[in-house]
């Protein structure tokens, strides 16, 4: 069964989260429902171009398709400006609409694109993972990394829309899987405890699955499209998680790495008596379960610290962690000793 989440954004650019079996392969309602009847730059991944990008180009009247590479490390601004030039090459132009097609690393990069070609074109999410279904793809985020830090380089970018069809999900690969499964289970922790519950982790509840975690976030980013205050929330785990990915030169996915930085926010707050300790454990043993990993090997807990510094959250170099006080219950805490962020780390470092 279809479902629709409107989706409330800034100077009017609301726009419909579209959650339905077989939408990509519907031509007719892409072109006179979600506007794909003109000119179309359809930017997708290498792994899914000949699987999903060019059976869509073809079903389009005046669609392109371009092609980066696969992997956060390519999510950086020599992608940005050869996907900007390839655009310009091709006679893109202001009536031009970008369907970023792919997982969070295209969405980010795409998007970017998007809301910088010709000042801004127009925007269609299309995830096909299940990490930038629920997450990525909604909310108006867009950016690149650079050598200093994740997602330095960006804007806000709203979608015209983000058509989301779940059959896309059966070529995924196990791996990936659970890498969305992080951020779904992050947003259970964050507002909605049914999420972590096993029986609506079955496949045939998958539509079910994703219009909760959805909800989550669109929750939040209604009241803070910004960034200002509440949606920093979101970012749970993930001040551990992009430094995990820094330092590692982004050999560690994004959702393993959100998933030890989940663990360690739940230690983090049991050790600064914030989170009963059952609970932490139970958040790690559940990451388990999950197949996530939730511990690290190699990593020196400095260099993590020093890999913090560039968090967005983090002020005039003031520390800034998002924990749990509660199931439910998340809070910006400022300042937190590094000493207190080191035995954390120390005590989730394990010898290969």
């Amino acid at each position: 069964m279809a479902q629709r989440i409107r989706v409330s954004a800034p100077h009017g650019e609301d726009y419909d989260i579209v959650i339905e079996r077989g939408i990509l392969a519907d031509a007719e309602r892409l072109v006179n429902e979600f506007g794909l009847g003109g000119t179309v730059a359809i930017i997708t991944s290498e792994t899914i171009l000949d699987l999903y990008a060019r059976p869509l180009a073809q079903s389009l009247p005046n669609a392109k398709v371009f092609a980066m590479a696969d992997g956060e490390q390519h999510k950086n601004l020599a992608t940005f400006t050869m996907l900007q030039r390839q655009l310009a090459e091709h006679r893109c132009d202001r009536k031009t609409t970008v369907v970023a097609l792919g997982g969070g690393v295209v969405g980010d990069t795409a998007g970017f694109v998007a809301a910088t070609y010709m000042r801004g074109v127009r925007l269609v999410q299309v995830p096909t993972t299940l990490l930038s279904m629920v997450d990525s793809s909604v909310g108006g985020k867009v950016a690149v990394d650079i050598p200093e830090g994740k997602n330095l380089v960006g804007a806000f970018k709203q979608p015209a829309a983000v058509l989301i069809d779940p059959t896309v999900l059966a070529t995924l690969p196990p791996v990936e899987y659970r890498c969305g499964m992080a951020e779904a289970l992050k947003h259970g922790l964050l507002a909605d405890v049914t999420l972590l519950e096993p029986r609506l982790h079955a496949p045939d509840q998958i539509e079910a699955f994703l219009e909760r975690a959805i909800r989550v976030k669109v929750d939040v980013v209604e009241q803070d499209p910004f960034e200002q205050g509440l949606r920093q929330t979101l970012n749970l785990g993930h001040t551990f998680g992009h430094a995990l990915e820094q330092v590692s030169q982004y050999a560690w996915k994004h959702g393993e790495a959100v998933a030890v930085g989940l663990v360690a926010a739940a230690r983090l707050s049991s050790r600064l008596n914030l989170l009963d300790e059952q609970t932490a454990t139970q958040i790690e043993d559940l990451l388990a379960e999950t197949g996530l990993p939730t511990h690290f090997h190699q990593y020196e807990p400095e260099a993590l610290w020093q890999a913090m510094h560039t968090d967005k959250k983090w002020q005039s170099g003031h520390s800034r962690f998002i924990l749990l006080e509660g199931m439910n219950r998340a809070v910006v805490h400022e300042d937190i000793p590094k000493e207190e962020v080191i035995a954390v780390l120390a005590s989730m470092r394990r010898d290969e």
